[in-house]
């Protein structure tokens, strides 16, 4: 997943923790890159938390939970929009993958 600010992706970080951040923006959790959080305000672009204000959001199966205070809201709405660029992509390449035969064709 890229840095919602400058699309940079995230590599695997040498040893220790990651100096990515984690956050949720519109409803949808997004990674922050070191630079961008060193340039931007990028917690203002954060989603808060209703209960506390915190922005120290994190989205699990479908739900929005705080990190500081521990308050959990559920997905409202179902399923999130599907990019359908990428859903054509990743059906392409599933195709390519699993390829289906008809019965008098298997290899």
């Amino acid at each position: 997943m890229p840095c919602y600010r400058c699309a940079t992706r995230q590599t695997d970080p040498g040893k220790g923790p990651s100096d990515w951040k984690r956050g949720v923006r519109d409803g949808v959790q997004v990674l922050v890159c070191p630079d961008c959080q060193r340039l931007h305000d990028w917690q203002a672009d954060l989603d808060a938390c209703a209960e506390c204000g915190s922005s120290s959001l994190v989205r699990q199966l479908g739900e929005t939970r705080c990190r500081a205070c521990g308050s959990t809201v559920a997905e409202v709405g179902g399923a999130p929009p599907v990019d359908e660029a990428l859903a054509s992509d990743v059906s392409a390449a599933l195709d390519r993958r699993f390829r289906s035969y008809p019965d008098s064709q298997v290899p």
